[in-house]
């Protein structure tokens, strides 16, 4: 008889107590709840100090409070080594302040993680929720890329199982297989926002199995629906850095999909730029992010130095 795994839900929140609420409410009101909640406060300057404070949920919950926002990067980093190192998970479930998961999130995505062990002898990296807007329709924010080359036999077998193989996925109710944290390392806390999520996930599942299964559900509740084309303001510059990084920096991706990959950056981009309102706005975060991505993203040690003292939880290479 083996063993129950030890599930670690990680929340990164800043600034969106009653989202933080709701989150946490979604979490463990579950059919099947985590054994820990690690709850990372980027610095937040509303209430959510004093509300986890005062926070006395039905899961443990460890509450680590930043001196600093690091951003949504750095606050998974922390986040995912606490969940490893301190409270011996087995599998960390990952979500943005934002989200809520519906009752059966967590046990669905158990389910397919360990129906597909038991089918192919492989255990999948990470398993995504489907993730839906505030009335119920698919977020586009948070499309996965499908695995484009996946044979017909393992195409199959995810589909037996109701899940789809995926080449990433969103920081949006993903359940990771500790293991993987310890082979990969942690997310770049230097990206602070967005597509730190697409390089990791695309990290991990470069030559490991990635699955998406619409019976987990999470709702995101951002405030407008859209994706990141959505007249993103200053906040271009991130995805413009960000995702130059992962085409230039890891090695997250192939050399093939990171020509794919950056044609499509490119044509959103100039799309989003034609069709915004801001377009200054966006020329200067497009032309800072350019200049910006030309030096490599400083380690997670130099980031979080002063304000987390990060330890290591990759395992020595073999």
């Amino acid at each position: 008889m083996t063993s129950k795994p030890v599930v670690v839900a990680v929340v990164v929140t800043y600034n969106r107590r009653e989202l933080l609420e709701t989150t946490l409410a979604g979490i463990t009101a579950g059919t099947e709840v985590p054994d820990a909640v690690v709850v990372v406060d980027n610095a937040s300057t509303d209430e959510t100090a004093e509300f986890l404070r005062a926070y006395r949920g039905p899961v443990p919950t460890d509450v680590v409070t930043l001196n600093a926002n690091v951003g949504g990067a750095g606050g998974f980093v922390v986040g995912m080594e606490r969940a490893v190192l301190d409270h011996g998970a087995d599998h960390v479930w990952i979500m943005d302040d934002d989200t809520e998961p519906q009752p059966g999130a967590l046990r669905e995505a158990l389910d397919v993680s360990e129906a597909y062990e038991q089918e192919t002898g492989e255990a999948p990296a990470f398993i995504a929720s489907r993730v839906v807007w505030t009335d119920g329709r698919d977020h586009p924010m948070n499309r996965m890329r499908p695995r484009i080359g996946a044979s017909e036999a393992a195409r199959s077998t995810a589909a037996r199982l109701g899940a789809v193989q995926i080449r990433s996925a969103s920081f949006v109710s993903v359940l990771i297989r500790a293991d993987e944290i310890r082979r990969h390392g942690l997310p770049i806390a230097d990206y602070f926002i967005w597509n730190d999520d697409l390089e990791y996930t695309a990290r991990v599942s470069r030559r490991g199995t990635a699955l998406a299964t619409s019976a987990s559900v999470a709702s995101h509740h951002t405030k407008v629906f859209g994706d990141a084309g959505a007249d993103p303001g200053p906040r271009f510059y991130y995805e413009v850095r960000n995702k130059l990084w992962v085409y230039t920096r890891s090695n997250a991706l192939a050399p093939w999909e990171k020509v794919l990959f950056m044609g499509a950056s490119l044509r959103n981009w100039a799309k989003t730029i034609a069709a915004s309102s801001n377009r200054k706005i966006l020329l200067d975060g497009l032309f800072k992010g350019l200049r910006h991505s030309l030096k490599a993203p400083r380690s997670n040690a130099e980031v979080l130095k002063g304000i987390y003292a990060l330890r290591n939880v990759q395992e020595p290479a073999r």
